[in-house]
């Protein structure tokens, strides 16, 4: 008995070129936001390592996505690549070698230096400031970056000093902080919708504010200290 070979789907060749098609067109979309991600991030922080991510995540899109109810591919799938990103970010082991309270303290260690002397700290600076090995300092910092291209309510979890989110449900933590935002001046907020929302850097926010970025980033700190103490005085309270 000879056995005929099976003959290939005409429609679903076609359906996989088209979703073929729909990846490489996005595809410098892919790396336009990994590169703008890693502006935001430690050196030690491979972008290829974040585009090759965003580049699986939107194969798997191209599968799911029906053009019938969403007209854009790139609207249907964009947050959903950069939540990959995000994903691998909280994979790696940046954030678990830094210790939380050492991350806060080089924050405001860079806070008092900006402050004083309207630039950020050297990592040696920092060392000699806080009486910390250099290494350890290096990899609080490198902490920082990673966790500040997370979201608010994110950041409060991880940097909680009281486990904020064993006590508080994530739908519950996120509404305290909007509401704890709406208490921040105009400002305040506009440098925080652009940083987190618009996905802007320091040097593409102080165009538009006129503010030098080193403020901004002052700022921005600042900012964050003040949701996360208003957010453990709530917890405590």
């Amino acid at each position: 008995m000879v056995l005929k070979n099976k003959q290939p789907n005409p429609y679903l060749q076609q359906l996989k070129k088209e979703q073929d098609t729909l990846v490489v067109q996005y595809l410098p979309a892919v790396r336009a936001m990994a590169y703008k991600l890693k502006e935001r991030l430690p050196s030690c922080i491979d972008v290829h390592d974040l585009i090759s991510i965003g580049t699986e995540e939107m194969i798997k899109l191209s599968r799911r996505y029906d053009k019938e109810q969403n007209d854009s591919f790139w609207g249907f799938g964009r947050k959903r690549v950069h939540g990959s990103m995000l994903d691998y970010l909280r994979s790696l082991d940046i954030i678990s070698r830094a210790d939380r309270r050492l991350i806060k303290a080089v924050d405001r260690a860079i806070d008092q230096f900006l402050s004083e002397k309207e630039q950020e700290p050297s990592d040696e600076e920092l060392a000699m400031f806080l009486c910390e090995d250099l290494t350890k300092v290096q990899e609080a910092r490198n902490g920082s970056k990673v966790i500040s291209v997370m979201s608010i309510n994110e950041q409060m979890t991880i940097l909680s000093e009281n486990d904020t989110s064993s006590k508080i449900e994530q739908e519950e933590l996120l509404e305290i902080v909007q509401s704890i935002l709406t208490k921040l001046d105009e400002r305040e907020q506009m440098i925080i919708q652009l940083y987190y929302f618009e996905e802007l850097n320091l040097k593409e926010i102080s165009g538009i504010l006129e503010i030098s970025e080193s403020r901004i980033s002052q700022i921005h700190k600042k900012l964050l200290s003040k949701i996360r103490e208003l957010l453990e005085a709530r917890n405590n309270g």
